[in-house]
């Protein structure tokens, strides 16, 4: 299993990554986790724009999934004509959501382009992957991946406040990217994001061999989390997530 970051800014683009979308691959098959505002354009420089078998969205914030409307214009009215479905898994409310993103009409808004499901815990098959999901706190429904395949784990945290559900979806992963909004320091709202060093304590009670921080937030500095998180029990591998960054499970 393949893992290229394709954007791992958090709440909207920075000045070196457009939001979030991770590019998962394995047997020939390419998945995305999330398709945030500015990623379509990062991800033709990693994968060709219309080499895409499945997307799965963790919530419908915009810095989670308007890029979708792109992608549907993309293969829509591609210049050899409308491309084959391909399946959205998302939140219950994603066909009609992001129909009225793009203000089109919700009967047939996006269908036909893209053939829409509704996420469920699973453990289910997307392609090659096993894929389970848990809900996490966040002020919408949202929700947290585990990916197998090939006897390697991927854990994504989505956009979570604290959770014993991400602890047990992500118990043994090979590699964990979980958000780390924000820093270390008060005053913060209840069940919207963690902390670097909150990120590290879940993955550290999950036992993940590599904790790759992401989602983080343009106006923080990057460096800061990295050292906050480190300050903490967990002793595996920590990095900062960065567009290109590619791990081979």
């Amino acid at each position: 299993m393949r893992v290229t970051v394709i954007g791992c800014a958090g709440s909207f683009p920075g000045p070196d990554s457009p939001a979030s979308c991770y590019l998962i691959q394995a047997e020939g098959f390419s998945l995305l986790l999330d398709l945030g505002n500015g990623a379509l354009g990062s991800l033709q420089r990693f994968q060709p724009l219309y080499d895409i078998d499945a997307i799965c969205l963790s919530h419908l914030h915009a810095d989670h999934c308007l890029d979708l409307c792109g992608y549907w214009v993309a293969r829509t009215y591609c210049p050899d004509g409308p491309l084959p479905s391909i399946p959205v898994h998302g939140p219950a409310d994603t066909p009609r959501r992001m129909a009225a993103a793009y203000d089109l009409e919700p009967d047939p808004g996006m269908s036909g382009t893209f053939d829409f499901h509704t996420l469920r815990r699973g453990p289910y098959e997307i392609g090659p992957f096993r894929v389970t999901t848990a809900q996490m706190p966040h002020p919408v429904e949202a929700f947290a991946f585990r990916i197998e395949h090939g006897g390697s784990v991927l854990a994504y945290s989505g956009d979570t406040g604290p959770s014993d559900d991400l602890v047990e979806l992500s118990r043994g992963a090979d590699l964990f990217l979980c958000e780390a909004s924000f820093l270390d320091q008060p005053g913060h709202p209840e069940d919207l994001h963690l902390t670097a060093r909150e990120a590290a304590e879940h993955a550290a009670l999950a036992e993940v061999d590599r904790l790759v921080l992401t989602h983080l937030v343009p106006w923080n500095d990057a460096q800061r989390s990295l050292m906050e998180a480190k300050a903490s029990d967990f002793r595996g591998a920590i990095e900062l997530a960065a567009v290109g960054a590619v791990y081979e499970l």
